[in-house]
């Protein structure tokens, strides 16, 4: 599975940058980002020890969505937010694909890492 992944080089750039260019930097750690990731492909788990349900405990979930952990969240989220950021109108770096820039006149500039 592939899903970009900020290099130490690039965070540090990012970091000059905005420091030169005297730009606020926020750095976000959402710790349910896996979950708003749509699975494209069918994956199954075995019910979690202590909430079996009785009766069916040889019975599996179909995820809807990624959880934390699954090989395939990191994918399904990134697949996400690289849609949502192109209909915002931001371009994808061609040779880092985690940093998207939109650049407009007459708007505060901003770094999100």
């Amino acid at each position: 599975m592939f899903a970009p992944v900020a290099s130490l080089e690039i965070v540090r750039l990012v970091v000059a940058l905005g420091n030169f260019k005297e730009w606020k930097l926020f750095q976000i750690d959402i710790k349910s980002t896996f979950l708003n990731g749509p699975l494209e492909e069918e994956v199954y788990m075995s019910q979690p020890p202590r909430f079996e349900v009785k009766g069916k405990k040889d019975m599996v979930f179909k995820l809807r969505k990624a959880l934390y952990g699954l090989k395939q969240g990191p994918r399904a989220w990134n697949k996400r937010i690289d849609s949502f950021l192109l209909e915002l109108g931001f371009v994808k770096c061609y040779m880092q694909h985690g940093i998207y820039v939109k650049a407009k006149t007459n708007v505060d500039d901003l770094i999100i890492t």
